[in-house]
């Protein structure tokens, strides 16, 4: 299967050390191979760097690992192919624009029998089950929230809703954000891990890289990091439960939600 990274910051942060842990996962320490892809939020825009040939070969990857970009919000993702063939259009992260928002969108797992959801005004570009089933998602709020809503906490619960009915087709991780809130949903396997101060050192799992927090950030600083799996060995990650979803709000949890 394929491998999610997120993450939720209150101030632009990079996202260096983490995308360093995850590289090698795309082909050399793992099997995700098929392409791999990123976003980063900069207020309402966002940019998105894709390459479906295999991160830890990829001088795109390369070059973003080392390219000085700051988000509160970023989503990446690295391919195991399942549905639709390795290429540009199935890789990961996807977005598309509702209410004057861009949600991107990645997802880890297969879908079977997902081919009659209805997609509606969202037409997916590739094959994959996972896009498929992003448009069905967006599809669905559209037709609940003709207008803009007001309350995006409400739409997130309603998303949770949404991702408890797709889990029923197969394994259904997802990481999900427009810019300001990062949604995880968990199926099988995702964790996250909350930094603030005071800040220590890491060390990554992948590769024999170690950093220490607290030459790099102010005393608020607060940034969240989810991952299919933990990407440090020396500190305290959470697990999330099947079926379970956690919100995060430039870098803080918000627990009120679910």
């Amino acid at each position: 299967m394929c491998e999610l990274l997120g993450m939720s910051a209150n101030v632009p942060t990079d996202i260096h050390f983490s995308l360093s842990g995850l590289i090698p996962r795309g082909g050399e320490t793992g099997p995700h191979k098929d392409g791999w892809g990123i976003t980063f939020y900069e207020g309402m825009g966002c940019r998105t760097f894709k390459d479906a040939r295999a991160c830890c070969n990829s001088p795109v990857a390369r070059f973003v690992r080392d390219y000085p970009v700051k988000s509160e919000a970023v989503i990446a993702h690295i391919r195991q192919a399942n549905r639709g063939v390795v290429s540009l259009e199935n890789t990961h992260p996807f977005t598309r624009e509702l209410w004057g928002r861009n949600w991107t969108y990645a997802h880890n797992g297969q879908l079977s029998g997902y081919e009659h959801l209805p997609t509606g005004f969202f037409t997916p570009v590739g094959q994959t089950d996972s896009e498929h089933a992003f448009c069905w998602l967006l599809n669905q709020l559209k037709e609940k929230y003709p207008q803009p809503p007001q309350d995006l906490q409400t739409v997130f619960r309603e998303i949770k809703r949404l991702a408890d009915v797709l889990r029923q087709f197969g394994v259904f991780n997802m990481l999900l954000s427009d810019g300001s809130y990062v949604l995880a949903y968990c199926s099988t396997n995702l964790h996250w891990i909350t930094r603030r101060a005071p800040f220590g050192k890491a060390r990554l799992v992948d590769s024999d890289v170690e950093i220490d927090f607290s030459q790099h950030t102010r005393p608020d600083d607060v940034v969240s990091v989810i991952a299919t799996q933990p990407l440090t060995g020396n500190e305290q990650w959470q697990k999330i439960g099947p079926g379970e979803a956690v919100l995060f709000y430039y870098g803080e949890r918000d627990e009120s939600v679910f």
